[in-house]
C-alpha cells in the first residue's frame, strides 16, 4: 500500500480491521492492526506489525483496546427530506388496504407532496435533522437522498437545495438524486405525457445547470411510468451527462432490472420481481441490486427479492433503509442488516459489505469510500463489538464507540 513519508495526523493501532478490501477474502479481516490517516484519507490499514516507521509517530495515536473498525456505514438509498408523515395510512394498510390501493384513492407519493410544496426550506431542513442524527448515530458517514415529493421544478430544487444544506451543518458526505419520475402530480393527473415532457424540458435542465443532482432516478411501476417513459427521462439523463439509478421490480416485473442494465444504471433497488434475465443482465452491467427489507417488511410483501439468483448470476448486493414516510420510516441500518439475514436470507458478509463496499459502489462512489484502503477518505465506524456478525444479530442495539468523518 501507498504510504506518505512525513509523519501521519491519527493512528489508531491495536484494532481489529474489517477491510472489505477487494483482494481480501470475506470481510477482509485483519487482527492485530493499525490505520493511519493524513489530511482526511487512509495512508495504511493492515497489519500494525509492517506499519511503516514514519507512520508510527502520528500526532494523535488512539489506542482501540482491541475494538473492530469497519468503513463508515453509507446509506445508499433514501427520501430523507420529506414533510410530515403518513400514519394514517399505515392504520390503513393494518385495516387491510394495499398499497395500490391507497396511492389509486390518492394517498401514496402524492399525498406527501402538499406537506412538501407548503413547507419552507427551513421547516424542511428542522423536520430532516433529526433521521440525520439517527443514522449518524449508527456510523453512518455517507448517505443519499432522492427528491420526489416535489413534483415541480420549484418544489424539487427545495428538497435537494435541502438536501446539500444536511452536508454542511453536519460531518456527513451527502448524495443527491432527481427522482421527478416518482409519480404524477395533481396538476397533472390525467396528462402524463404532459408531466415528463416538463420533467424532460425544464425540471431536468434546470437542476442539472445548478449542480444539485447527482444522479437521476426513476420508478418504474404499473402505478408510476412504464418503461418507455422511463427510458425517456434516462435519455434526457444522459443528455446531461447524470448517472441513473431506478426503482424497479417492487410490485410486479416489468423488466426494470434489465432496463436499468441497459442503461449502465449504478442500481436498480427493491427488485422484488426481478426475474433471471433481470439478475443476469444486471451483473454484466455492473448495476448494483439494492435490496430494501423496510419497505418489504412495513409494507406486508411476501415476495421476497431473488438473492439465489443475484448470487448464481454474480450480481452485487447492497442494502439500505429506503427511509421515506409511508412505506419504510426506518432510520437504522443495523436494523436493515438484521432485517435483510432474517428476511432474505443474506449472509453476515453480505449484509456488512452491502451498508459499505457495495452501498458506495451502488452510489458511484467506491474510489473514494466503502473500505479501508490506503488512499480513501477515513471514513470509518469503530465497534464495540467482538465479530462483525454482533452487527448483523442485535435488534434495537447500538454498539458503535466512535464516528470518524474525514478522518476527524
Amino acid at each position: 500500500m501507498p504510504v506518505e513519508s512525513a509523519a501521519a495526523d491519527r493512528l489508531w493501532h491495536n484494532a481489529r480491521l474489517a477491510t472489505l478490501a477487494a483482494d481480501r477474502p470475506g470481510l477482509g479481516a485483519v487482527e492485530a492492526a493499525a490505520l493511519a490517516v493524513k489530511d482526511g484519507r487512509i495512508v495504511y490499514a493492515g497489519p500494525e506489525a509492517d506499519l511503516p516507521a514514519p507512520l508510527r509517530d502520528a500526532t494523535e495515536t488512539v489506542d482501540c483496546q482491541g475494538r473492530w473498525i469497519t468503513p463508515g456505514l453509507i446509506d445508499c438509498h433514501t427520501h430523507l427530506v420529506h414533510a410530515g408523515n403518513r400514519s394514517r395510512e399505515f392504520e390503513l394498510r393494518l385495516q387491510g388496504a394495499s398499497y395500490e390501493e391507497i396511492a389509486r384513492a390518492g394517498g401514496g407519493i402524492v399525498s406527501s407532496v402538499e406537506a412538501m410544496r407548503a413547507a419552507s426550506e427551513e421547516r424542511l431542513l428542522e423536520e430532516t435533522l433529526p433521521r440525520l442524527d439517527a443514522l449518524l448515530a449508527e456510523g453512518v458517514t455517507t448517505v443519499e437522498i432522492k427528491s420526489g415529493y416535489g413534483l415541480d421544478l420549484a418544489s424539487e430544487r427545495k428538497a435537494l437545495r435541502v438536501a446539500r444544506r444536511l452536508g454542511t451543518v453536519r460531518p456527513v458526505s451527502v448524495v443527491t438524486t432527481f427522482l421527478g419520475a416518482h409519480a404524477l402530480p395533481p396538476e397533472f393527473k390525467n396528462d402524463k405525457a404532459g408531466y415528463l415532457a416538463t420533467l424532460v424540458r425544464d425540471m431536468l435542465p434546470a437542476l442539472a445547470a445548478e449542480g444539485l443532482a447527482d444522479a437521476v432516478d426513476g420508478f418504474c411501476e404499473g402505478i408510476a411510468f412504464s418503461p418507455d417513459e422511463i427510458a425517456h427521462v434516462f435519455d434526457a439523463a444522459k443528455r446531461f451527462g447524470l448517472p441513473v439509478k431506478l426503482h424497479a421490480d417492487q410490485l410486479s416485473n416489468l423488466q426494470g432490472g434489465a432496463l436499468a442494465a441497459r442503461y449502465g444504471a449504478l442500481s436498480a433497488d427493491h427488485l422484488e420481481y426481478t426475474d433471471e434475465t433481470g439478475a443476469a443482465a444486471m451483473a454484466a452491467a455492473g448495476t448494483v441490486a439494492v435490496l430494501l427489507p423496510g419497505a418489504f417488511y412495513f409494507i406486508r410483501e411476501t415476495k421476497k427479492p431473488p438473492v439465489d439468483l443475484f448470487r448464481r448470476h454474480g450480481t452485487r448486493m447492497a442494502l439500505a433503509t429506503d427511509n421515506n414516510p409511508g412505506t419504510s420510516p426506518l432510520t437504522s441500518l443495523l436494523l436493515t442488516m438484521n432485517m435483510a439475514a432474517t428476511l432474505f436470507h443474506m449472509t453476515v458478509d453480505e449484509c456488512v459489505a452491502g451498508v459499505t463496499r457495495e452501498a458506495a459502489r451502488a452510489l458511484g462512489r467506491l474510489k473514494d469510500t466503502g473500505t479501508l484502503e490506503a488512499g480513501k477518505f477515513a471514513d470509518l465506524a469503530i465497534w464495540d463489538i467482538e465479530r462483525p456478525a454482533d452487527l448483523v444479530y442485535r435488534m434495537g442495539f447500538n454498539p458503535l464507540h466512535a464516528r470518524i468523518w474525514r478522518g476527524q
